[in-house]
Order: C-alpha cells, then sequence, then structure tokens
C-alpha cells in the first residue's frame, strides 16, 4: 500500500477515535438516569467542528441522536446533510418509547455515520444500520468498540447472559475483617468513602442485602448522600424475620423482600417467593431479570458476598479498605480468580475494583 494512502487511513481512523471519544464522555453523563436503556453519546460533525451534539438523558424522554440533531444552532442547519453522526452504539429502528433514531437520520439527509458498537438488544442487533444502509448512508462500525461496550456493560450483561449485572461491594479493615465478631456495626470506612458508595448507588437499579445484615444495621439503602435514583432495595429474609418497625419496612421507596412465603404487595413493597430449599442465586437472578432490574449492588453481609463469589454469579467487586484494624472479628469474603483494573485513594481509604475473569 502507497505511504500516502496509509497514513490517510491511518489519520481518518485517529479522528473517528477522537469524536468516539467524546460520544463516551456525554453518554456517560446520562449514567443511573436511563437504565434500562444503555448510555449513549452522539456529535455531529462538519470538516472537523462538532456542529451539534447531545446524549440521553433520561429514560422515556429524547435519545443522543435527536438531542445531538436538535442542539444545532440555526445557521448551521444546512450543513447537517453535509456532516457525519458519531453515535457509541447503533442507533435503534424500533419504535418504542420514543421514535427510531434511525428514522431521523435518514429524514435529516446525513450522509455517513460512524457507530462505536452494535446494539445486540434483539429489537435492535443490526437493524439500525440496515437502515441507514438501505437509505443509501455510509456507515462504518467498530470504532472504539470495546470502550463503548465496557461503557454499557450492564446494559449487554442483561440482554446476553439474561441476568443482571452484578456489583459486589464491601468495606474491611487493614487486616481483613468486615465486622465484629458479635456482628455490631463497625466504623470502617470515612465520610468520603461513604460519600461515594452512595453514587455507586444511584447508578445501579437495585441495592441487595441478606437479612443478618438488615437485622444488625437496620440500613435505609437509598441515596442520601448523592443526586439521582433511589434504588430498588432487595431484601433476602426467608421468614420474614425482620421487625416491621426496620427502615427497610418503611415504604418509603419500592423495596422487594426475597422470602419462602407469598405475601404480596403493599403499597412500595411487596414479596417475591422463592424455594430456599434449591440455589436461590440463579431463582432470583432470573426473576429479576423478568423485572427488568439491570444491575445489582450487593451490599452484603459477608454470606451473601461470597455466595455470589462462589457461584461465579457477578462482574465486578468493590472493596474499600480502611486504616484501622480489629483484633479479631469477621473475615471479609476473598474475591479469587479476577482482575484488578484500577485503586484509588479517598482520605486514607484505599479503594480496589476487580473484574471477574
Amino acid at each position: 500500500m502507497h505511504k500516502s494512502i496509509l497514513s490517510l487511513i491511518i489519520m481518518d481512523s485517529k479522528v473517528n477515535e477522537f469524536f468516539m471519544q467524546r460520544c463516551l464522555e456525554l453518554a456517560a453523563m446520562g449514567a443511573g438516569q436511563v437504565a434500562p436503556n444503555p448510555m449513549v453519546g452522539a456529535v455531529l460533525v462538519h470538516q472537523g467542528r462538532i456542529i451539534g451534539e447531545g446524549y440521553h438523558r433520561q429514560y422515556g424522554q429524547a435519545h443522543a441522536e435527536v438531542n445531538c440533531v436538535n442542539s444545532v444552532r440555526e445557521e448551521d442547519q444546512p450543513l447537517i446533510p453535509l456532516s457525519t453522526m458519531y453515535v457509541s452504539l447503533e442507533p435503534c429502528a424500533h419504535h418504542g418509547k420514543t421514535p427510531p433514531c434511525a428514522d431521523l437520520i435518514v429524514a435529516r439527509g446525513i450522509g455517513k455515520v460512524v457507530i462505536g458498537c452494535v446494539d445486540t438488544f434483539s429489537a435492535v442487533a443490526g437493524k439500525g444500520i440496515a437502515r441507514l444502509q438501505q437509505a443509501g448512508i455510509t456507515v462504518e462500525t467498530g470504532v472504539l468498540e470495546a470502550a463503548c461496550r465496557h461503557l454499557n456493560r450492564r446494559f449487554f450483561t442483561f440482554h446476553e447472559k439474561k441476568r443482571p449485572y452484578i456489583v459486589l461491594k464491601w468495606a474491611q479493615t487493614s487486616n481483613g475483617f468486615m465486622g465484629s465478631v458479635s456482628g455490631a456495626p463497625v466504623k470502617i470506612s470515612n465520610a468520603r468513602s461513604n460519600r461515594l458508595v452512595h453514587k455507586w448507588r444511584s447508578e445501579e437499579m437495585g441495592i441487595l442485602v441478606g437479612t443478618r445484615t438488615a437485622m444488625l444495621d437496620n440500613p435505609r439503602l437509598n441515596n442520601r448522600l448523592w443526586t439521582g435514583k433511589d434504588p430498588v432495595r432487595l431484601i433476602i429474609d426467608r421468614t420474614l424475620s425482620i421487625p416491621r418497625s426496620y427502615h427497610v419496612w418503611d415504604g418509603s421507596i419500592p423495596t422487594i423482600f426475597i422470602t419462602a412465603q407469598e405475601t404480596g404487595t403493599h403499597g412500595l413493597t411487596e414479596t417475591l417467593q422463592l424455594d430456599f430449599t434449591t440455589p436461590l442465586l440463579p431463582q432470583l437472578l432470573e426473576k429479576l431479570h423478568h423485572r427488568h432490574l439491570q444491575s445489582i449492588l450487593v451490599e452484603g453481609g459477608s454470606y451473601v458476598l461470597q455466595r455470589f463469589l462462589e457461584a461465579g454469579l457477578w462482574d465486578e467487586a468493590r472493596i474499600i479498605t480502611g486504616k484501622g484494624t480489629l483484633e479479631e472479628g469477621q473475615a471479609a469474603p476473598l474475591v479469587g480468580r479476577a482482575t484488578l483494573t484500577g485503586t484509588t485513594f479517598l482520605d486514607g481509604d484505599r479503594i480496589d475494583y476487580y473484574e471477574r475473569i
């Protein structure tokens, strides 16, 4: 291949990656607001200049492509058909809560679309690309594909593995304990780490704890220290033994008790009856998938966390290690086979991020 042609190909690739990176930055701004839809960002580029950009801001509202086109200034409107649209995920071609984005792109006469990754959701799954190509639009795919899929790992896990994306979280002392021998609450992480945990809560659709954690800690399991939504509370309580005076029964946010009993629904609180004589987690994740809960933050306790780890039914683990120690106590779970993807520090707390191998 001639060197000048190769240089042009490399330069074009770098340009595509530059604008796709902007799509990813935009898409991430929808975190915690768009599920069960994916996070998507889009930019419209004319001769190297961004004339419009947008992202999916809220579930049920306009998609990224619509917000991108709508952001174009009046004086730049004639440039839309001469521009390239970059979008982190394949445009939809089906009618959901909003009209198909592929139809909008066709209607506005945009001549080229560069896509980060294909949408494997069955209602899309290549249909958006086909719609664009049938209209004579040039389509390029696979630009920063791994990063685009990683951004929407909850969405892809939910549709491809038919279960929620599972994030495990716990705090432990520097010598590996996460609680006292009696189970009484022990302050391990600091205020900044606690606030970060509430941010994590805002990014997932559900939060799960076992009976012992709910009984000992009387947690609210809501998002008080960050902006955004509260997750759905999921409480494993086989015999419904948690006192009605506890926070998880207060009816303030949607709450599901996973139990062996059948009691029905009372306001925002309901029960989910499962068979506790057979492995619980596969049943639970199947039921939560049917309820369209795309991601779950598992906050404990140690027994519940260890069951997820042993079953291999998890995707990420986030471990906060405080500076303090305990002479004896409840041992923290062991991650096992996993990849350490990052470490951060907050006022002396160390936070390790793992992904399951």
